[in-house]
Order: C-alpha cells, then sequence, then structure tokens
C-alpha cells in the first residue's frame, strides 16, 4: 500500500479544489453521459464495498462491483488516433484526475452499484482516512 504524506494543511486544500477543477465539464460516457462529480464520505479504516454502501446510503444488499482502480481508468485515459478533439480533451482531463487521485489516496478502488443504471465511484483514503474520491453513473444495458 502506498500512502502519501503532504506537508500541511493546504497541501490538503489544493488537493479538494484541484479535485473540482478535474471534475468541471468532465463526462463519463456509457449509454448516457453523466457528470462527474467530487464525492467526500467520512473516515473508514479500509475501503470495501460495506464501506462504501454505508456511506452512500445504500442497502447492505444492493448488487455492487469492485474494479480495479488503475484498469478503470486505463481506457479513460487512452488518446487514441481516431479520435477528435473533444475526445482528446476528455481522455486528458480524466488522466489528469486519475494522476490527482493517485498522488492524494490510498487503498484506492473503483465500485459500480446497481444493475442497468449504476452508481460508480472512484475513491481511496485521503490523509486524514476519509473516504474521497469521484462518482459518476452509468447505464448499461
Amino acid at each position: 500500500m502506498q500512502i502519501f504524506f503532504h506537508e500541511n494543511e493546504q497541501d490538503l486544500q489544493s488537493f479538494a479544489s484541484r479535485l473540482e477543477r478535474a471534475c468541471d465539464g468532465l463526462i463519463f460516457i456509457s449509454e448516457t453521459d453523466a457528470p462527474v462529480k467530487l464525492f467526500a464520505g467520512s473516515t473508514a479504516d479500509v475501503v470495501t464495498p460495506k464501506t462504501i454502501l454505508g456511506q452512500t446510503g445504500r442497502s447492505p444488499n444492493e448488487p455492487i462491483e469492485e474494479r480495479d482502480f488503475d484498469e478503470f481508468f486505463e481506457p479513460l485515459t487512452m488518446i487514441r488516433e481516431w479520435y477528435d478533439e473533444e475526445e482528446n480533451a476528455r481522455a486528458k482531463k480524466f488522466l489528469e484526475l486519475y494522476l490527482l487521485l493517485k498522488e492524494f489516496l490510498h487503498d484506492r478502488k473503483v465500485f459500480r452499484i446497481g444493475r442497468i443504471r449504476l452508481d460508480i465511484y472512484a475513491v481511496g483514503l485521503n490523509e486524514e482516512s476519509r473516504l474521497t474520491g469521484v462518482s459518476t453513473f452509468a447505464v448499461e444495458t
């Protein structure tokens, strides 16, 4: 497990404002287009399906799937030669978001909650052990 420690509170505030900027205008594409939003939870010892279900007010019986953080972001951050300017810009913004989350969070994971309409959380624990990251949703039929 990698843990990154930052010198002061200003670094954490900088993280929050940088994360907000990284999410600004960022869209997750599936069968619908959904905004990527900041997610700020409460403290946790570890990041587990139970943790994310509890902190999002979901039922413990809700269908949930855990994904590898790096594998989730890989296709979102790739630049393809056939991409237009908008697609390239989106991939670059996802790369900025990915690198920011990797720098400031440990125990990083991605969770997909539900069926057909999936709530997606890319989260980890910050220095204060708060569950932090981003959320979006996808529609998959």
